[in-house]
C-alpha cells in the first residue's frame, strides 16, 4: 500500500522535520539552492541525527554556479555542514532537482527547495513506500556515492 500525501510551503516543514527526527540511518536531500536561515534552521536537527549515527548527505549545485549573494551563503553552509559530518557532494550543469530519501522509506518530491525555500509557493508530495523510494534512488543511481 502506497501513502501519499501532498504538502505545501507553508505545510512541508512541519512534517519533514518530524520524519527527519525519526531518521534512524541515512538522510539524503537534494537541493539546488541553500540559504543561511535554512542551514541554521536545520543545524540543531542535523547535529542530534549526526550523534545518533545517522548519515546525512547533502547534494546541491556548486556555489560556483550562483549568483554573488547565493554563492556567499552556499559556501557558508556548505562548510557548516561538512565541520558537523554532513557529506556535501556538488553537482555542476544546472543542478535542479528537489527532494529527500529518509531512510530509503520516505520519499519527498516536488518542487520546494528543501534547503533555501522562503517565499515562493510550492508542492510537495510525501511518499510513504519502501519499493517507490528505492526506485528512485536507483533511477538517480546515486549508489554511485552512496553505499
Amino acid at each position: 500500500m502506497m501513502d501519499s500525501t501532498l504538502y505545501d510551503e507553508s505545510t512541508f516543514y512541519e512534517q519533514f522535520l518530524v520524519d527527519l527526527e525519526n531518521c534512524t540511518k541515512e538522510i539524503i536531500i537534494e537541493s539546488p539552492y541553500i540559504t543561511s536561515k535554512r542551514a541554521e534552521m536545520l543545524t540543531p536537527i542535523f547535529e542530534n541525527l549526526l550523534l545518533k549515527g545517522v548519515k546525512i548527505y547533502v547534494m546541491t549545485r556548486d556555489p560556483k554556479e550562483h549568483n554573488e549573494n547565493m554563492e556567499y551563503q552556499s559556501e557558508e553552509a556548505i562548510s557548516l555542514f561538512e565541520r558537523m559530518g554532513v557529506q556535501v557532494l556538488l553537482c555542476i550543469g544546472n543542478h535542479h532537482r528537489k527532494l529527500a530519501i529518509l531512510d530509503r522509506k520516505i520519499l519527498w518530491e516536488g518542487s520546494l527547495n528543501i534547503l533555501s525555500q522562503t517565499k515562493s509557493r510550492e508542492i510537495m508530495r510525501r511518499i510513504d513506500n519502501e519499493k517507490l523510494t528505492e526506485q528512485m534512488f536507483e533511477f538517480l543511481k546515486l549508489d554511485r556515492f552512496i553505499y
